[in-house]
């Protein structure tokens, strides 16, 4: 099938995953705020050039001949009444010339390409606070369903208010978490816990036929968030759908580290996999295991591939990484320009002193990087109009997140300003020199079309990092995490796939990809069960006498 007519740019607005890890420091954004000051001063013929043209665009709003209007997923000027009373029109149009005025203001000004991300970045979030549907006069959705309550919208707002600030660290919440329960309607697949230890727990799961393939597969979740996004709901559980297909699946879920577990890094995690590789061909009875892990479990998942390359370790038989970025480079997006030396500094000063990055902070950072979709949309929705966030199971389990160690921080830091997987054996990390040229397994890479965390393009790049001749990459039709969770029966999803060896750039692949209709699922299960030998009898029982269970499925830890 055809792909023409489909913008799979993709990443221009995205935010890289490393802009939450760095932070955002305080001193750079006012910074940023102090660069355009004094290029107002230096320069303000400029300045005074778009102050006329703004002026332009307000004469025509007030004499009624601007043709200014929202960009049609501009959800917030959707009520008709932005365009049928002539207040509100005004109203919107005096915004969006405002917006349009100090972005062109901004491209004008003599920055160089980190003070011009920030000052974008600065101003966006200044201008997106100050739109007029964020205030309860400006917002018409919202007085017309203070009327229709009799003020009881309002009432409910307050309180939803209340207990954000009481019980959410202040943050507005995103989902109604009442409904999920993780055991009972979340993470139900029946597995039990073989193997646990402070840093991690490994899940086997039950078998779903009486035969499975001889090669089993060790999941690597992030060590960000729950591991239980592999066994969601029934219907979006990639645990069931391998289950189903023959497939062995074994599930780390990592602890939620506290302050005691500072030291916890990249180092430690690794060493932890391969324990958990020790226990799987345990339990298995097999000599070989095929590997998956995704976003910064796709991190330690590489760095893992080379560690056992250098310690003549071959028990890997295959590795999937999903949306993963392993290669990041500064022209990846707008946000990941903001990246500084200095922010990276303080960064890592930062968690050092608390000895974790607090989940609630990743959170916090997380939201404010895409403010109107993460924010704003919510202060709107569970404020202004008093209703209860979505109850929605992705969201439930994104606001399920973990802390980060400050060891485990500052690694992935490294990761950052040393580029290990681009520069082989420059580096050392995880008590060795990475280098992922001598990693000669089959890979699998999949990538989401529309990713703000982990642009498709960057993922892209991994393909010419390892020393792999089967490589195959897949570009999903979707955003971070339903790139990953899209099981068959989307009537909308499709996905992109190449023939061959992958090309050097992301755009010589995309010119030679064909559109797929449906979930990229099944064209990843072929090609794993094509990586996981013959069928053998399925296990009887769980675990083994080495290893016998401890407790059942999800684990102690996905509720910590």
């Amino acid at each position: 099938m055809s792909r023409k007519g489909v913008d799979l740019g993709g990443d221009g607005d995205a935010n890289v995953a490393l802009n939450p890890i760095v932070g955002l420091a305080r001193e750079d954004l006012l910074g940023a705020v102090s660069v355009m000051l004094r290029e107002t001063a230096a320069k303000p013929s400029t300045t005074l050039k778009h102050a006329r043209l703004f002026t332009d665009d307000v004469v025509k709003i007030l004499t009624n001949k601007s043709d200014i209007a929202p960009d049609p997923k501009d959800k917030r000027f959707a009520d008709p009444t932005w365009a049928k009373n002539p207040f509100y029109r005004m109203g919107m149009q005096y915004y969006l010339a405002a917006q349009s005025s100090v972005n062109r203001w901004i491209a004008d000004l003599e920055l160089d390409e980190l003070e011009r991300a920030r000052a974008n970045f600065v101003s966006g979030m200044i201008l997106d606070s100050l739109a007029p549907t964020n205030s309860l006069l400006g917002n018409p959705s919202a007085i017309k369903k203070s009327v229709e309550t009799g003020g009881g919208s309002l009432i409910r707002g307050l309180k939803n208010a209340y207990n954000d600030m009481v019980h959410n660290d202040g943050i507005v919440s995103q989902v109604d978490s009442r409904p999920f329960k993780i055991g009972e309607n979340i993470a139900t697949s029946p597995g039990a816990v073989i193997y646990r230890s402070e840093i991690m727990e490994l899940i086997q799961y039950a078998p779903a036929s009486e035969t499975v393939h001889e090669i089993p597969l060790l999941i690597i979740p992030p060590q960000i968030n729950k591991a239980y996004i592999n066994d969601l709901t029934p219907e979006k559980s990639i645990i069931r759908y391998e289950l189903a297909h023959g497939i062995q699946p074994f599930l780390i879920s990592w602890r939620n580290p506290q302050i005691e577990h500072r030291e916890w890094g990249l180092a430690d995690y690794v060493e932890a996999i391969i324990t958990a590789l020790d226990v799987v061909t345990s339990v298995s009875g097999a000599t070989k295991v095929n590997v998956a892990g995704a976003c910064s479990g796709g991190i330690t998942t590489a760095t893992l591939l080379s560690k056992l390359k250098a310690m003549k370790d071959e028990r890997v038989n295959s590795a999937t990484l999903m949306v993963c970025v392993l290669h990041p480079q500064r022209n990846d997006s707008e946000a990941r320009a903001l990246v500084s030396a200095h922010g990276i500094k303080l960064a890592r000063e930062r968690s050092a002193k608390k000895g974790i990055l607090e989940g609630s902070s990743l959170a916090r950072t997380f939201a404010w990087l895409r403010p109107n979709d993460l924010v704003w949309n919510y202060v709107i929705n569970n404020y202004l109009h008093g209703e209860d966030p979505p109850a929605f199971d992705i969201l439930f389990w994104n606001n399920d997140s973990t802390n980060l160690t400050a060891a485990l921080h500052s690694d992935y830091l490294r990761v950052y300003e040393e580029q290990p997987f681009a520069n082989p054996g420059a580096s050392e990390l995880a008590g060795h020199h990475v280098d992922l040229t001598k990693v000669d397994c089959d890979l699998f890479i999949m990538a989401g079309v529309t990713d703000h965390i982990t642009p498709w393009k960057a993922c892209y790049r991994s393909t010419q990092l390892f020393g792999s001749k089967n490589i195959e990459f897949v570009l999903s039709h979707s955003g971070h995490i339903q790139a990953i969770l899209n099981p068959p029966g989307n009537p909308k999803a499709k996905f992109y796939r190449a023939s061959g060896p992958a090309p050097s750039t992301p755009e010589k692949w995309l010119s030679g990809a064909e559109e797929v209709a449906g979930s990229w699922w099944p064209y990843w299960m072929k090609w794993l069960q094509d990586h996981s030998g013959k069928q053998v009898a399925a296990p009887k029982s769980l675990g083994n006498k080495s290893y016998k269970p401890v407790g059942s499925a999800p684990g102690d830890y996905a509720l910590g």
